[in-house]
C-alpha cells in the first residue's frame, strides 16, 4: 500500500527559464518607458463675501441713507449676528433677533420693541414698550420708557424719563430710570432696579 501511495506522490520537476527570442540571460533587463508622476498646481479660488441682506426693503431718508427707515409708523425687523445697523424713523414694531447686534435707534421712537437673542446693544429715542429675551443685552434709551419686561442674565436698561412698569425675570440685571421707576416686579438674584 505504501508502494501505492508514493506512486500517487509528486514528483519535484526541475524550474525551466524561458527568455524572449532573442534574449539571452546574460543580456541586461529591457528598459521600460514609465510615464513620471506630474504635479498640477491649482490657484485658490477666489473668495466671495456676500453681505447679510436685511429682512425687509431698506427705505432711507435722503438725509441718512445707510439706515433703515420705519416710515411714519411701519415696523422693522433686524437679525443676524455681528451687525450694526441704522434705524430711523417712528416705528410701531422692531424686531431685534440675533447675537451681537449694535442697533442705532437714536433717530427713531419705537411703540414696541423685541429683542431676543444675546449681546444686542441697542440705542433708541423713546420706546412705550420694551420685551427683552436673552443674556448680556444693553438698551438705552434718551427718553422714557412705558413698559420693560426682561427675561434672562446680565442685561442693563437706561432710561433718561422715567419707566412706567418693570418686571424682571433672572439674575443680575440692571435697570435705571433718570425720572424713576414706577411698579416693579423681580424674580431672581442680584437684579438692581431704581
Amino acid at each position: 500500500m505504501a508502494a501505492a501511495l508514493a506512486a500517487c506522490a509528486p514528483v519535484p520537476q526541475p524550474v525551466e527559464t524561458r527568455l524572449p527570442p532573442g534574449m539571452s540571460a546574460s543580456a541586461p533587463a529591457p528598459t521600460v518607458s514609465v510615464p513620471s508622476p506630474s504635479v498640477v498646481t491649482l490657484s485658490p479660488a477666489p473668495s466671495t463675501s456676500v453681505a447679510p441682506a436685511p429682512t425687509t426693503a431698506p427705505s432711507a431718508p435722503s438725509d441718512d441713507p445707510g439706515a433703515l427707515s420705519c416710515g411714519d409708523g411701519g415696523s422693522q425687523s433686524v437679525s443676524g449676528a455681528e451687525q450694526t445697523v441704522r434705524i430711523v424713523g417712528t416705528c410701531s414694531e422692531l424686531d431685534v433677533s440675533g447675537s451681537a447686534l449694535t442697533v442705532d435707534a437714536s433717530g427713531a421712537t419705537v411703540q414696541t420693541l423685541r429683542i431676543s437673542g444675546d449681546r444686542a446693544r441697542v440705542t433708541v429715542a423713546s420706546v412705550d414698550s420694551l420685551v427683552v429675551q436673552g443674556n448680556d443685552g444693553s438698551v438705552t434709551s434718551a427718553g422714557a420708557i412705558g413698559s420693560a419686561d426682561l427675561s434672562g442674565d446680565r442685561t442693563t436698561v437706561q432710561s433718561g424719563g422715567t419707566i412706567s412698569s418693570v418686571t424682571v425675570r433672572g439674575q443680575d440685571n440692571v435697570v435705571r430710570a433718570d425720572g424713576g421707576v414706577g411698579s416693579t416686579t423681580v424674580e431672581g438674584r442680584g437684579n438692581q432696579v431704581g
